[in-house]
């Protein structure tokens, strides 16, 4: 029976393999996407923690096995028959991670400032297929490797210490600092063939450089404060709230505008007050104070002015976010802008429309929603 099933493998699994192995990354690419997108959904649920945390200590766990395997390590051992494939592993649980990535920060970004650091992550993502050509470069490896493990600590932390702030970010990433400069002093000491290709001050440098980067877009605002999100955010006529529902009236924008529900023409009546709902993601038990700056762009002076911030506290646990709503009476015509901000001032996403005096609302576009 042994007999067999190892002429079955060397047969018809190696033939196989040889034929279709340069789809083989594509696949894992398409297959970790469509897994994570359909099984992944909120950061504080134990699945998705259990996953993310498998994924990185797997990553680990395989980019050590890579990096001996050069100096003979597994030679002659039950692990030496797979070494061709511990690339495609360390491909493999790069996209897993870099595409959960993708699915959390797409909750939490719209059309801000904070997009920057969405694209890097949806360039890592899209680039990992390409890595297999170049995952031998251990600056490379090592560099998306911090990369990687500095968003997932980011995540990870505030939900199991409850706690979500600057203080909070800059131990994420002093933790990760940490573990990855062990890794690589690790690998490097028991590694002669990576002594042989790795500058190991160069190495550190690059690392500290990734470090440096990340922070620098953390307090310029370049990345959301995750794990929060920003559900939803509309501008609009009127807010009711009725047995903890709120009911929200706005004017719908053409159908081709896909990203924002609201007309970004607001039409407001003599007298008239307009609303701004949003609602707020946030890991279970995270309490925080948010705020709605409201900006007014002055044309004769060519900047936005600030004319009201006004906050309300959020808890959190909701799948669709907690809600909270500002409204402003007496306001001028022109564009508009409410920031939806964290206490520490972190953008968590923009609420933008042009307002335009009238009574030319549009009733077949009015909308009355439930949240």
């Amino acid at each position: 029976m042994k007999k067999a099933l190892a002429k079955f493998r060397e047969s018809g699994f190696s033939k196989f393999w040889e034929r279709h192995q340069k789809y083989a990354p594509i696949i894992f690419f398409i297959a970790g996407f469509i897994f994570d997108s359909l099984t992944l959904g909120r950061i504080d649920r134990m699945y998705d923690l259990v996953i993310l945390c498998l994924y990185m200590t797997s990553l680990t766990i395989v980019l050590y096995l890579y990096n001996v395997a050069d100096d003979g390590k597994w030679k002659n051992t039950k692990l030496g028959k797979y070494e061709e494939y511990l690339p495609l592993a360390i491909q493999f649980f790069f996209g897993g991670l870099s595409s959960a990535y993708v699915i959390y920060f797409s909750r939490s970004v719209s059309l801000t400032k904070t997009m920057s650091f969405f694209i890097i992550l949806i360039i890592l993502f899209f680039a990992n297929e390409f890595l297999k050509k170049r995952i031998s470069n251990k600056y490379l490896q090592f560099s998306v490797y911090f990369f990687i493990s500095f968003t997932f600590f980011a995540f990870i932390i505030p939900v199991f210490i409850k706690e979500m702030n600057t203080e909070v970010f800059i131990f994420s990433g002093a933790v990760s600092l940490a573990c990855t400069l062990v890794l690589v002093v690790f690998i490097y000491a028991v590694s002669p063939s990576t002594r042989l290709e790795v500058h190991l001050g160069k190495l550190i440098g690059i690392v500290l450089s990734i470090y440096g980067t990340v922070n620098i877009f953390y307090f310029f605002n370049l990345i959301p404060p995750v794990p929060l999100a920003m559900e939803t955010g509309i501008a609009a006529h009127n807010i009711v709230i009725r047995k903890n529902k709120y009911m929200v009236s706005y004017e719908t924008d053409e159908w081709y505008v896909f990203w924002r529900d609201y007309r970004h023409k607001f039409i407001l009546e003599p007298n008239g007050t307009v609303y701004v709902f949003s609602s707020i993601f946030a890991p279970t038990d995270l309490e925080k104070s948010i705020f709605h700056r409201w900006k007014w762009y002055n044309e004769d002076i060519d900047t936005w002015e600030i004319m009201d911030n006004i906050g309300y506290e959020i808890t959190g646990g909701r799948d669709d976010g907690y809600r909270g709503y500002t409204f402003k009476n007496n306001v001028k015509p022109g564009k508009w802008e409410v920031d939806v901000v964290t206490e520490e001032g972190l953008v968590l996403g923009m609420i933008n429309f042009e307002i335009i005096m009238g009574p030319n609302l549009h009733p077949k576009r009015m909308v009355k929603k439930e949240f």
